[in-house]
């Protein structure tokens, strides 16, 4: 196993861990704003997601499987190029963690709330509310801590295995 085969998993569990803290964090925002009638932007406030991306790295199996002599050749393609005439490459695609690609907005309609008294009220008395449903919310923050702390059990049992392996 290379060092870096060693580190991976130690690797893989911070980037969910990273990944889990935006969505909870993006989560919170939501529900801060539940009843945010006016923000800069105009309008009320809309309700924001994580989406998330899987980080996979390109390599070479062969090599990867000690199969072949390194030798100076690398196992990703931005390393220096492997000789094609007697060194078929088999590359494929090993996972190496989750990332956020982006924070979106919820294309969902506003909440319209009959409240004539509200300053934001329109002529009709109604009021337009943000789009954050607060159970829902709820839900996911369960479901995103509960990813952060499975991420932290899996940091600490790689952890664990490695303590073990430099004390034998």
């Amino acid at each position: 196993m290379s060092m870096t085969g060693i580190f991976s998993g130690l690797s893989i569990s911070a980037s969910g861990m990273r990944a889990q803290r935006t969505r909870q964090n993006t989560i919170s925002s939501n529900l801060a704003n539940a009843e945010t009638t006016r923000t800069p932007e105009g309008g009320p406030y809309r309700r924001q997601f994580v989406v998330f991306n899987a980080q996979s790295d390109k390599r070479d199996v062969r090599i990867l499987n000690k199969e072949v002599a390194l030798e100076g050749r690398s196992s990703s393609s931005n390393h220096m190029p492997i000789p094609s005439s007697n060194f078929p490459r088999d590359e494929r695609f090993f996972g190496s963690g989750v990332e956020v690609s982006e924070i979106r907005e919820d294309s969902r309609p506003a909440r319209m709330v009959h409240d004539p008294a509200h300053p934001d009220a329109d002529e009709r008395g109604y009021v337009a509310m943000p789009n954050v449903n607060v159970i829902e919310e709820m839900t996911n923050m369960i479901a995103a801590t509960r990813a952060y702390e499975a991420n932290v059990t899996a940091f600490n049992a790689t952890k664990s295995m490695l303590m073990q392996a430099l004390q034998s």
